[in-house]
């Protein structure tokens, strides 16, 4: 019969397989890491994406009608023109929508970033007629910027 100390793993043995454990994590852990901002950035693009289209959608509908060229923030709300509840904003986890002024669109400003996810702002009497739909918040995204740096999530 063999003893004890015959069938364990030596000391050596066991940081060796600690030391390639370590060196294993450096390399993948951050391979991953970065998959997180990914997501929220996809996840942000494709709300932008799929509403702007809704509203793209419905100017076409209204312009052939006769009608304001852009809904209105209760059109937008109602349901009559996105097809699909609102997502929390990713970045912030705030839901709704909100209007804010010309000048604050045009600067993409965060209004109440605690009460509404995303920001709206219509002027159908304006000429040409204006809708700007954006995220509420100033959070950096994994969006390249062109300058080497990123773009926040309010300039998507």
């Amino acid at each position: 019969m063999r003893s004890i100390w015959e069938r364990a793993f030596t000391l050596v043995e066991v940081l060796v397989v600690v030391v390639i454990l370590g060196i294993l994590a450096a390399v993948v852990v951050p391979k991953f890491a970065g998959a997180t901002d990914d997501a929220r950035t996809s996840s942000l693009r494709s709300t932008l994406g799929g509403v702007r289209s809704a509203v793209a959608s419905y100017r076409m509908d209204a312009v052939i009608n006769g009608d304001d060229p852009y809904p209105s923030l209760a059109q937008l709300n109602d349901g009559s023109v996105v097809k699909f509840e609102f997502p929390a904003n990713p970045f912030t986890g705030v839901s709704g929508v909100q209007s804010v002024s010309s000048a604050q669109a045009d600067a993409r400003a965060v209004v109440n970033p605690e009460s509404a996810g995303w920001n709206y702002h219509v002027d159908n009497v304006a000429d040409p007629a204006v809708a700007i739909f954006y995220a509420n918040c100033e959070d950096a995204t994994t969006e390249p910027d062109g300058a080497g740096g990123f773009k926040d999530a309010n300039d998507l």
